[in-house]
């Protein structure tokens, strides 16, 4: 079906260029362009994140070792690294960020009925943020604090398939309760986070939209117990109190005692417990995308570059995350980015490429990593 197609060019097949131009269109990213698109780009971009490439001189040397083959890569003009620094920092990063959102609006369908570790037919999101550090000098206005700069990535993460349904790239400064703010409650769905999103009065917004939501309290958290429903202590259960539900449990492996909170009084409170062990997968996906995805060494310093690159890894990821589906791979991610990284150039049909897992193969950085994206 593909024969003579680079693998590159069959997994660039999958994208939605329509949606794509229309993007460029809304950000006039054409104007003035005479050479070097958008999409031209978009796949510099995309093939330095699925290859591993270091650098800006690192994309341009691999790609002109390969001149010949550009034309079938995708790539309609000759890659120059000042040329990509150039449209990395000039062309409007929203481009990149709605490409990605529409990206995830494909993929969300496609894992739609994934088990994610708790027999729940509503949706599950788990809310998190972490913080890439930089270099106050070469990066002055992601300020952070005096002699340090970051960004932060705030994600929300669908449970099922570890899709991004939402990300906001702030500085360092920017507290993550802030973000609540900016989400757009869905009914009758589920957020969980941790105890750095702890504000009653931003909470109350999801349980008046229908939401429910699951988090930690914190250690100076002052309640008054009005009545408690009954528990089975040998699940590790302490209390299930209400009104707004406050759910004490002992860990029976570290024997730590934690305390979540919940305005869902309808599912059982162990049920609650495992709702928020589930949020952890939040946190394997920040750390497989800092492992796998250039997201903490940038190609450019300005914010317009950083935040291109990072949506463009992001639409790499879920690009990867619906070929997988729409194949019926039976290969994890992390087996199928390291199969891509080193094949890009050959010409072997996509499907056949990736029919086969490699599990007993390739050894995985982290067991966690496999069960996570299998």
């Amino acid at each position: 079906m593909n024969r003579g197609k680079l693998v590159f060019a069959q997994l660039m097949q999958h994208l939605p260029l329509t949606t794509f131009r229309r993007c460029v269109t809304r950000y006039r990213g054409a104007f003035k362009v005479q050479s070097f698109s958008c999409l031209d780009q978009f796949l510099c971009m995309a093939f330095a994140q699925l290859t591993f490439r270091e650098s800006l001189r690192d994309i341009e040397v691999c790609l002109r070792a390969q001149s010949s083959k550009l034309y079938h890569l995708g790539i309609r003009s000759a890659v120059a690294r000042n040329t990509l620094a150039n449209a990395n920092a000039v062309r409007d990063w929203r481009i990149y960020a709605d490409f990605a959102q529409s990206l995830i609006g494909i993929a969300r369908p496609l894992y739609a009925q994934e088990s994610f570790g708790v027999d729940l037919q509503e949706t599950v999101y788990a809310l998190d943020t972490t913080t890439i550090d930089l270099c106050l000098s070469v990066f002055p206005w992601a300020v952070f604090r005096t002699a340090k700069a970051a960004i932060k990535l705030h994600t929300l993460l669908d449970l099922r398939g570890n899709i991004p349904t939402f990300i906001h790239i702030s500085d360092g400064k920017v507290h993550e309760v802030n973000i609540l703010d900016q989400l757009l409650p869905e009914p009758g769905a589920f957020y969980i986070m941790d105890r750095g999103f702890l504000d009653f009065e931003r909470l109350y917004r999801f349980h008046e939209a229908g939401s429910f939501f699951v988090t930690r309290g914190k250690s100076n958290l002052k309640v008054q117990r009005r009545y408690s429903h009954p528990v089975d202590r040998k699940t590790g259960l302490i209390c299930d109190e209400a009104p707004l539900r406050r759910i004490r449990f002992k860990d029976p492996e570290t024997a730590k005692t934690l305390i979540f909170l919940t305005n869902n009084f309808v599912l059982p409170a162990f049920t609650i417990t495992e709702l928020y062990r589930c949020r952890w997968q939040v946190e394997l996906f920040f750390k497989w995308i800092k492992q796998h995805l250039r997201i903490k060494a940038f190609f450019g310093t300005s914010e317009n570059a950083v935040r291109s690159q990072i949506w463009i890894a992001v639409s790499a990821y879920v690009l990867v995350a619906i070929v997988k589906k729409r194949l019926q791979l039976p290969a994890s991610l992390y087996e199928i980015l390291q199969i891509l990284s080193l094949t890009m150039f050959e010409k072997i049909p996509l499907d056949q490429l990736l029919a086969q897992t490699i599990s007993e193969q390739i050894q995985p950085v982290s067991d966690n990593q496999l069960i996570l994206f299998t």
